[in-house]
């Protein structure tokens, strides 16, 4: 995790990044599953919040328009996606901060954020980085602050398992294996979260989609 160049790029290859948010529309309900974040996050003027793993700017983009007055910045380690989300932000009139890292210590000091949010990231990490992340959130968020992922969960049945193949086949099977099993809970308790719970579920034509809430 500490070198630069080792990530799983969006859709698994660096020529398919522009892609990301066609791939995401086809496959998923990403409309229900974006609305569903941000009703979650619920945030807040004078809020600080932080996404990990920003992509293309979709989400930072719909939480400004519900609430310009809110502090939001974003972390990420690939810069490919980094360029697109700086210009869509141009593009909707988006204020919100980027910041890259190498896969190490996040470039934020203890305690920054009110709320730190990922969707669709931790999939793409191996069991070693899914820890390492878990604890930098951890010390970047403020005592009882909130923490939401939302990503690939435990299949719901036989037939969600084999629709995760196709996410397996592009993301590779290290990197997923812990989130169809459902070993995200353990992981984020393992990091010094309290309180935390499965939020919500839904299945899609890829795997079971989970919400993961948890306090610090």
């Amino acid at each position: 995790m500490n070198n630069k160049q080792k990530f799983t790029p969006a859709l698994g290859f660096n020529s398919l990044s522009g892609f990301y948010d066609i791939a995401i529309k086809l496959s998923m309900p990403e409309l229900k599953i974006r609305q569903s974040l941000i009703q979650e996050l619920n945030p807040s003027e004078g809020e600080y919040i932080l996404e990990f793993g920003f992509g293309t700017g979709s989400n930072l983009i719909m939480l400004s328009q519900i609430n310009p007055y809110t502090k939001y910045f974003g972390l990420d380690i690939d810069p490919k996606m980094k360029d697109i989300a700086e210009k869509r932000f141009q593009k909707h009139s988006t204020s919100a901060s980027l910041e890259l890292y190498d896969g190490g210590r996040f470039p934020f000091e203890d305690e920054s954020f009110d709320k730190v949010f990922s969707c669709l990231v931790f999939h793409q990490l191996d069991r070693t980085s899914k820890q390492l992340c878990l604890k930098e959130l951890y010390r970047v968020i403020k005592q009882k602050g909130m923490l939401i992922i939302a990503d690939f969960g435990k299949a719901s049945s036989q037939l969600m398992r084999v629709c995760f193949l196709t996410i397996q086949l592009l993301d590779g099977w290290k990197s997923t294996r812990e989130n169809v099993k459902g070993l995200l809970p353990q992981f984020i308790t393992e990091a010094g979260f309290i309180n935390v719970i499965e939020k919500e579920s839904m299945n899609t034509s890829v795997g079971t989609f989970s919400y993961y809430e948890a306090t610090k």
